[in-house]
């Protein structure tokens, strides 16, 4: 019902009559009326701290409640009074629902496909990488998440394939970059979450003395294949001598954790290799071209952009300074020179709401067909996997931006450096631009999306985006491949960190959306999830492929969102690009270059 404003003037007159009516009586009364309401006033008063010793949040949860949501907080906004000691609680429904969706999607590939690298749920059939066979892809893949989530039947059957059925004794060519992140990383993130397992150690180090042939190469940059039993580097015919920047520099945490745990400082030394080759070629911009010499360790002339094929090298600056506690500053001074070009010459903002994205720098051809390496275009697209870096931006300004050691949640404004606020900024607003990219038919973000600018050419044409938009998506015309989403994890990946550095109910909230619209629009119904083709697009149609990292990477963060925050501290552990969680250590190898 809803009050006239007269009827709301009686209410309020009729209420402070009777206060003036009650001031009348006598104050205070016999003992006999005050005494019992002091002792029930002692009595919630005991009740309130109790509460709040036990939960420092409770007091927040509930408002959050009251108000519907967090958006009365902006996370960019650095905090004044904070705690680093800040327990965020499960939310046990929802992580439990994230578990159900787990296990619809590793039954039915364990049914119609244990053991194949990939999984296809509508035609219920499996694949592998190479004509000689696979190496367990979605298995290992999965290993670490089944540990996380308590799936103890399902652990011990994938367990057993790997003690029975693994091969790597196959005559194929593998990527360098994948093998290493999905097999050698899981593998290793179930050593050190089974209590250290010797099965996934002996396995781990079979596969790494396998690829160890990657680096003989004239400047010691990684072959980009590995044929796992012949033991030989393999060149990309395609590639025309070159290797993707982001492929040999997210290779190291699970090498130098391998080293670390077998005492054996080969592994490390040939992947810090590499990363000492990336630093002698540093470009004037702090930036990384997507391309490197395999022959030379130089950059070559190539496009600059934080998606595909530069995306990860990033990444792991940071997460190399993580992973061995802070003791290696080379890696903290490479991130931070990065995140200053990145800065200057990527991160833009859209034209209507001032949207924070990261544009791509292409370099231009001359007359003569000629790259131009000095004469650069600025285009204003950003691909989904950029998702992750919002999150990383967040993580590295309470690390190489930190100015306490301990830093609060949400930071405080004291507490970071001027490098560290503006990366922190960057971060919540590069999340605020990915959640928007959401704001599709499906809620669901396709695979790249453009941004508009002055010189588009778009201005007087019908049914105009104001800022984002899906290149090449016209109604009644086949899907662009830009319109997909393929179950990835990008997004969900920054909420999960931007959560646990916060306590903001929000970044909960957004996850639960995501994971609500793959519930809708990407479940199979007779097991397992597929890629749909067009975000904008209700009912939604499928790709007959289900990524592994829908189980390695979009459910293992969906799960940690939701769970409690002593599971997996970031003070703890840190994860590598397809989230098999590796723990920090200080190294006992020592070299010059660290």
């Amino acid at each position: 019902m809803v009050d006239t404003q007269e009827s709301k003037k009686k209410k309020g007159q009729s209420k402070r009559a009777s206060t003036s009516k009650d001031q009348k009586k006598p104050p205070g009364g016999t003992a006999s009326n005050w005494a019992p309401k002091l002792l029930s006033a002692l009595a919630l008063l005991a009740a309130v701290l109790l509460a709040y010793r036990n939960d420092p949040n409770i007091f927040t949860n509930l408002l959050d409640l009251w108000i519907g949501s967090s958006d009365h907080w902006d996370a960019s906004q650095l905090a004044t009074t904070s705690r680093s000691d800040v327990h965020l609680p499960a939310d046990i429904p929802k992580r439990d629902a994230v578990v159900g969706a787990f296990k619809h999607a590793w039954h039915a590939y364990e049914k119609d496909a244990m053991g194949d690298d990939e999984y296809h749920p509508i035609s219920h059939k499996g694949s592998n990488l190479t004509q000689a066979g696979g190496i367990g892809y979605t298995v290992i893949d999965s290993l670490d998440t089944m540990l996380l989530m308590g799936l103890t039947p399902e652990y011990e059957r994938a367990r057993a394939w790997v003690a029975n059925k693994l091969n790597f004794e196959r005559d194929g060519n593998f990527n360098t970059f994948e093998t290493t992140i999905r097999v050698l990383g899981g593998l290793l993130s179930a050593y050190h979450l089974s209590h250290e397992d010797p099965l996934f150690l002996k396995k781990a180090t079979e596969l790494a003395d396998r690829m160890l042939p990657v680096f003989d190469t004239k400047s010691g940059l990684p072959n980009p294949m590995i044929n796992l039993g012949k033991g030989h580097g393999v060149t990309n015919e395609d590639s025309s001598g070159l290797v993707s920047t982001a492929e040999v520099a997210t290779i190291q945490l699970e090498f130098r954790y391998l080293s670390h745990i077998t005492n054996n400082d080969v592994y490390w030394r040939r992947v810090e290799n590499v990363m000492r080759i990336i630093k002698n070629a540093r470009l004037p911009s702090g930036l990384a071209a997507i391309f490197m010499s395999l022959a030379e360790g130089q950059y070559v002339t190539s496009a600059i952009r934080l998606g595909s094929r530069g995306d990860s090298y990033y990444e792991y600056l940071l997460k190399q300074y993580i992973q061995t506690d802070g003791t290696e500053p080379v890696y903290s001074d490479m991130y931070d020179d990065a995140m200053t070009g990145i800065d200057q010459h990527l991160i833009q903002k859209s034209t209507k709401a001032r949207m924070t994205y990261t544009a791509e720098l292409i370099p231009e051809q001359g007359r003569a067909g000629e790259v131009n390496g000095s004469s650069w275009r600025l285009t204003p697209k950003q691909d989904h996997l950029v998702c992750f870096f919002g999150g990383s931006l967040m993580l590295g300004a309470t690390r190489t931006g930190a100015l306490v050691q301990s830093v609060s949640i949400p930071p405080l404004d004291k507490e970071l450096s001027a490098t560290g606020k503006r990366d922190w900024k960057n971060g919540v607003e590069l999340i605020k631009t990915c959640m928007d990219t959401h704001d599709t038919a499906t809620g669901l973000s396709p695979e790249i999306v453009h941004f508009r600018i002055p010189s588009d050419g778009m201005d007087g044409k019908a049914n105009l985006p104001t800022d984002w938009y899906i290149k090449g998506a016209r109604p009644g015309e086949a899907p662009p491949y830009d319109a997909r989403y393929m179950l990835r994890p990008e997004t969900v990946e920054s909420l999960f960190i931007a959560y646990r550095l916060t306590g903001d109910q929000l970044y909960r909230d957004h996850g639960w959306n995501i994971f609500q619209s793959i519930e809708k629009h990407c479940r199979i119904a007779s097991g397992g999830y597929a890629t749909i083709v067009n975000v904008d697009e209700v009912p939604a149609r499928h790709e007959d492929k289900m990524e592994t990292f829908l189980m390695s990477e979009t459910l293992k963060y969906l799960y940690l969102l939701f769970d409690d925050s002593n599971t997996l501290p970031l003070d703890k552990f840190v994860f590598n690009t397809e989230a098999h969680p590796l723990p920090i250590f200080k190294p006992t190898i020592r070299t010059g270059f660290s």
